[in-house]
């Protein structure tokens, strides 16, 4: 069961990578209320987490559903998370991210909105950047990888609560972190982060290539 936790843990941490979110947050939040962004953080938390945990739950009723295979899903998250660290590794993730920011903030102004009314919870913080379709892939086979087995699947949930109260705690001490992580270290554990999330990823097609060839 440790096990387990400590894999799903570092493999949703990475593919959520709260460190990375933090630089986005702060961008969007600039300016604003510190009620603002205890309550953007919050949101963006809740929701994301209530996307992820459907998911886990009803990921596999849902693929059955499309006749799609459990293996099959394997394989293509698999190939899916790889991509997602690929990029991590080459940055091409973060500029992804700003690149969404900026679009928020560009929309806000062009509206004559100011950004403290600007919800930002939804989109772009929950979906996409923390509930995409990689820790989606993520946590639906890391709860495929259980089973069935209630106690097994209560470990892999309580993993994702645990990276979403880290992530939650990241936003709201996001200036902090910003000052203290700087973009040089931000860039190395971020490269260093998606080597480790490609061994993930590899292993998730390895695994579905054995199990649908009965090797």
């Amino acid at each position: 069961m440790v096990q387990l936790f400590i894999s799903a843990f570092v493999t949703l941490f990475v593919v959520i990578d709260p460190p990375g979110c933090v630089p986005i947050f702060s961008s969007l939040t600039a300016g604003t209320s510190a009620g603002h962004r205890v309550t953007m953080a919050v949101r963006s938390s809740l929701i994301a987490g209530a996307v992820l945990i459907a998911f886990a739950l009803g990921g596999e009723a849902f693929l059955s559903a499309l006749g799609i295979t459990l293996p099959a899903f394997k394989i293509a998250g698999g190939v899916m998370v790889f991509l997602i660290a690929i990029d991590m590794v080459f940055e091409k993730r973060t500029q992804r991210r700003e690149n969404r920011a900026e679009e928020v903030k560009s929309a806000a102004d062009a509206a004559g909105k100011p950004l403290e009314e600007e919800d930002i919870s939804v989109f772009p913080m929950a979906i996409p950047m923390l509930a995409g379709p990689g820790s989606i892939a993520s946590v639906m086979l890391l709860s495929a990888r259980t089973g069935g087995d209630i106690a097994s699947e209560a470990v892999v949930l309580a993993a994702l609560l645990a990276v979403l109260v880290l992530t939650f705690l990241s936003l709201l001490a996001a200036g902090p972190l910003m000052r203290l992580m700087g973009a040089k270290f931000e860039g190395a554990l971020t490269r260093l982060l998606g080597v480790v999330l490609a061994a993930l990823a590899a292993q998730f097609v390895v695994d579905g290539i054995r199990q649908s060839f009965n090797l």
